[in-house]
């Protein structure tokens, strides 16, 4: 069920119906988590079952490690939740991918293996949930919250519909209290709620669907001798795509959640207007970036006072966070490609600090984040890539393509005019919310933003519902 479809419209208005109407704060819980499920059922039913196994074998062992007062003990529960959450995970994502690494590793040394063929369908969402999940066990372990007495709101807690597919990756901490406390449909809550709907939708359906994903398509799909201007314009158009797609789903995830008063995190800050890789960091997937860095980096030791360790702590993280997207040496090399830009990053300004600060002007930062930006988007190509041969053809097209274009100069205007906007805007608004840019308008210009990106969303759609990019990981 996309956020971008006519079921999600009618179900999202007979939720909130229901909600409206029942009359005590258990029952609306009951609906939300009878409504979670159903909205993930949709995809396909022993999903669910899957997501109802996952919730209640953590539910249980953090309640067994909440009984423990030896850190040894607890640890022998965590570990079982580790194993099995990482196990279900690295069976339904990674085990095609360790059966063709392993085939070619016994080719190598001139092993005919030929193994059955795999067809386990990855489970929607299993990579977030997973996850928030983990995130829960470990806080229990290390004493930083205490088990949820209720299943029922645990329950709601992973499965929460709005954000349950692709994010934000919500904490315990943050979304256990808010489970507690009644709430029910709120006039003003509702109207921005259905604000960021709109916002989030037109960044998908108008902006990444219409103008940019048709170019990047047509130029990937055609990358061996494709002309030098239209590999630039298809990177350029990736990078805005990704964004434009992501980012609205979780516009879109938060303003579902805030219609039925519910709280999530923002997950990008206008990334492209970062000046520097862990400025970027700072401002995209930030649900993610901030767990890698909280239980994968810092355990690692990676503020170590060494800096090989911070390096390899830097590297092993960010090429596991490439992992994390989906099972291919295209997304390993991706993260490891910002793990060495962070590593550069860090030793830079361990040695010319005093330098850096002296230029950090208004009049060079812009430079540094256009900078930022460029190589953030080069990055981009093995993550777009289906494969090393198409990434090298759209690379060796950037600086020597020689073919005739194949992109109409209406597809090329768009991208660049749309790009344009994306960076200076971004620039302009990178240390304020949408909330607070939204507010700066008055009540006259907001209602004609909304009614043009409401009819330009219908306008674009045309019945096509693009399933967006974060889905598949």
């Amino acid at each position: 069920m996309l956020f971008n479809s006519l079921t999600f419209a009618v179900f999202l208005t007979l939720a909130l119906l229901l909600y409206r109407l029942l009359p005590g704060w258990g029952a609306r819980r009951n609906l939300l988590l009878l409504a979670s499920y159903l909205f993930y059922a949709a995809w396909s039913p022993p999903f669910a079952l899957l997501l109802a196994f996952s919730t209640l074998l953590d539910w249980l062992l953090a309640r067994r490690m909440g009984r423990e007062p030896e850190a040894q003990r607890r640890r022998r529960w965590l570990m079982l939740s580790l194993l099995a959450n990482l196990g279900l995970l690295g069976y339904f994502k990674y085990g095609e991918f360790l059966q063709d690494n392993f085939r070619l590793l016994l080719q190598a040394f001139a092993i005919d293996y030929a193994p059955p063929q795999w067809s386990i369908v990855l489970p929607v969402g299993i990579s977030f949930y997973t996850f928030q999940t983990l995130s829960y066990t470990i806080d229990v372990y290390r004493r930083r919250i205490q088990p949820e007495p209720s299943l029922r709101d645990f329950a709601l807690f992973v499965s929460f519909f709005p954000q349950l597919v692709a994010g934000p990756i919500v904490r315990a901490a943050d979304f256990l209290p808010q489970i507690k406390l009644p709430k029910t449909v709120e006039p003003r809550l509702l109207a921005w709620g259905g604000s960021l709907l709109v916002i989030g939708l037109f960044l998908k359906t108008v902006i990444a669907d219409a103008i940019l994903a048709p170019v990047v398509d047509d130029v990937y799909a055609h990358a061996v001798g494709a002309a030098r201007f239209d590999a630039i314009t298809a990177v350029l158009a990736f990078s805005g795509q990704i964004y434009a797609d992501f980012a609205g789903y979780s516009i879109c995830a938060i303003g579902t959640a805030l219609c039925f008063g519910f709280v999530l995190p923002e997950n990008f800050q206008f990334p492209y207007a970062a000046t520097g890789f862990s400025d970027f960091w700072r401002r995209w997937h930030i649900s993610l970036s901030t767990w890698l860095r909280d239980y994968l980096y810092l355990p690692l030791g990676g503020r170590s006072s060494s800096f090989a360790r911070r390096a390899r702590n830097l590297l092993l993280t960010m090429g596991l966070g490439g992992l994390w997207h989906g099972a291919s040496w295209m997304f390993v090399l991706w993260g490891l490609l910002h793990g060495s830009y962070l590593v550069i990053e860090h030793a830079t300004r361990a040695r010319w600090r005093d330098h850096l600060q002296r230029w950090a002007t208004p009049w060079t930062l812009p430079l540094v984040a256009l900078c930022t930006f460029t190589l953030v988007s080069l990055t981009w190509i093995p993550f777009r890539a289906t494969d090393g041969a198409t990434a090298l053809a759209v690379w060796n097209a950037l600086w020597s393509g020689a073919g005739n274009s194949s992109l109409a100069y209406n597809q090329t205007a768009g991208v660049w005019l749309v790009m344009g906007m994306m960076l200076l805007g971004g620039w302009f608004a990178r240390e304020r919310s949408l909330e607070c840019l939204h507010d700066a308008l008055s009540r006259p210009a907001r209602a004609l933003v909304m009614m043009l990106m409401a009819a330009s969303i219908v306008m674009v759609s045309g019945g096509d519902e693009r399933a967006f990019l974060y889905f598949q990981f």
